[in-house]
């Protein structure tokens, strides 16, 4: 989850309600403050500025400059300390047979599908290049997570030909190959109301995961770490850990980890790719310091290197940033992942167009990162509007301002946003690409008593009921999607032409005259 939904869609919201407008982002968070132990960003601006020219100048040794150098000698020997537990505890997990057979068993009893691509170019309502050689394994991904509280609030979905069907299928016949899943620890207040944005727990991510791999794609679970949204302005813990030492909520994370992955592929869910974290530029479960959110990453990292040792799976882990406008502060926390000697395999980085900068500078971060720090990248969220319109009375993050120029709101600029957001991963060398809730569409007109339904099912950003746990954002201005001018369906849930751009990325369409 990106920027959109809460300090500025405060904002936003307000004008929603006094004028049903639309209004936009105001742009990246600032670097925060170091605590003197993080070895993190400075917060001044004219150490930002060092830090950044420096780090796009320099060799990755170089990179983090006086910050790394502020780090304590203390976090070098907490980095130990957890290096030998890690270790240790590694060692003493073994492939369970039993427990393997069990997941896979429940997979294949999920059935396969394999969708009739094109092999080729071919004539389509939509113009779309070829990508030259894109990788037959290249992630054409859809974050999914709020369809199950869009299809209980009434939502329906149809396919090409008209016909309503299953959503995951719809997504596999149009190309997507991956789908990403959020989870949240305990989205649920004391007397069982949700907090809305899909009420993501690990229960949800099952029924979803499920459907998806029979539908033949692959999964990708997205663990927050918190009840709610994780994002840079704000990284709740847990209502559970509240109160817990580091130590405690370390081990409480690694245990929420196992458990809740353990029963995702129990299940039957290919789950393929692990995020241990959701955009943690800043922090991570109410941790701000370097070395604390470093022993929360680490713990995570081993539950899921120990899940996939007791199941006998290849499970990728992602560590997930963004605001990669502010690529010298990524490079820093990159490099000190490295130097910590995080065991990890794939840098996850948020790309919203409007947001954080150019496709030449999406492509210069992921370059830097796969040749100078040696891991493999992937675009983890992305999208891109084909309207300015609103569509359930909640006033929308993207509006007409936020356009990019070259790509008109539309479903042909959409897709030619996204054509080319896929070449620029491609091109420098990333697995692929997550489009972000690209099936996040109104439950009801815009003046239609859509509240109740958001409140009930969970389908809107936010319930009133997450206020409990967000005074601040959520408490104050909850609400329906703001997300339903980007997605790949039209307001009634029939498919764009934008949404078979997937398809055609390897062989290119042209367009009927």
């Amino acid at each position: 989850m990106h920027r959109f939904p809460f300090a500025v869609l405060s904002m936003i919201a307000v004008l929603a309600m006094a004028v049903c407008g639309c209004a936009a982002d105001s742009g990246t968070a600032g670097v925060s403050a170091a605590d003197d132990e993080a070895g993190s960003v400075s917060a001044d601006p004219a150490a930002q500025a060092a830090v950044s020219a420096e780090a796009d100048t320099t060799s990755a040794d170089a990179v983090t400059g006086s910050a790394a150098e502020a780090a304590d000698s203390s976090m070098e020997e907490t980095s130990a300390s957890q290096k030998e537990t890690s270790e240790s505890a590694a060692a003493a997990v073994t492939f369970d047979e039993e427990a393997a057979k069990k997941a896979d068993d429940a997979e294949k009893a999920l059935g396969t599908y394999e969708p009739d691509l094109p092999d080729g170019p071919v004539p389509s309502d939509l113009a779309v290049e070829a990508i030259p050689d894109l990788s037959p394994d290249f992630i054409c991904g859809m974050d999914a997570s709020s369809a199950l509280a869009e299809e209980n609030s009434g939502v329906r979905y149809f396919n090409e030909g008209g016909q309503e069907q299953d959503l995951f299928r719809i997504f596999a016949d149009a190309g997507v190959n991956y789908i990403r899943l959020r989870v949240w620890n305990d989205p649920y207040d004391d007397e069982g109301h949700g907090y809305g944005g899909g009420n993501n727990d690990a229960e949800t991510a099952i029924t979803l995961g499920k459907r998806a791999t029979a539908n033949g794609m692959k999964v990708c679970i997205d663990f927050h770490y918190s009840d709610f949204w994780a994002d840079p302005k704000k990284q709740f813990a847990p209502k559970a850990w509240e109160g817990m030492s580091v130590d405690e909520k370390a081990q409480a994370l690694h245990d929420f980890t196992a458990d809740s992955l353990s029963q995702i592929l129990e299940a039957g869910v290919d789950v393929s790719m692990v995020q241990v974290g959701n955009e943690i530029n800043y922090g991570m479960s109410g941790e701000k310091s370097g070395s604390s959110q470093y022993q929360l990453m680490e713990a995570g990292c081993r539950a899921v290197r120990e899940v996939s040792e007791k199941y006998g799976r290849d499970l990728q882990i992602v560590i997930h940033y963004t605001e990669i406008d502010h690529p010298g502060n990524l490079y820093v926390l990159v490099n000190r992942l490295n130097e910590k000697g995080l065991d990890y395999d794939i840098i996850g980085l948020s790309y919203y167009p409007f947001w954080d900068g150019s496709l030449d500078n999406l492509s210069d971060v992921i370059t830097k990162i796969t040749t100078d720090y040696g891991k493999k990248v992937v675009v983890a969220e992305t999208s891109y509007a084909y309207t300015d319109k609103d569509g359930d009375g909640m006033a929308n993050s993207f509006s007409g301002s936020d356009a990019v120029e070259g790509y008109p709101l539309c479903a042909e600029g959409q897709a030619k946003m996204i054509r080319d957001i896929c070449a620029a991963a491609s091109g420098a060398g990333a697995l692929g690409v997550f489009y972000w809730e690209g099936a996040w569409i109104p439950v009801g007109p815009t003046k239609a008593a859509n509240t109740p339904v958001w409140e009930k099912y969970g389908s809107g950003w936010a319930s009133s009921y997450a206020g409990s746990y967000d005074p601040d954002d959520a408490g104050r201005y909850y609400g329906g999607s703001s997300w339903d001018n980007q997605a790949f369906f039209d307001f009634e849930g029939h498919p764009l032409p934008s949404l078979s751009v997937w398809k055609y990325l390897r062989y290119g369409s042209t367009a009927q005259q």
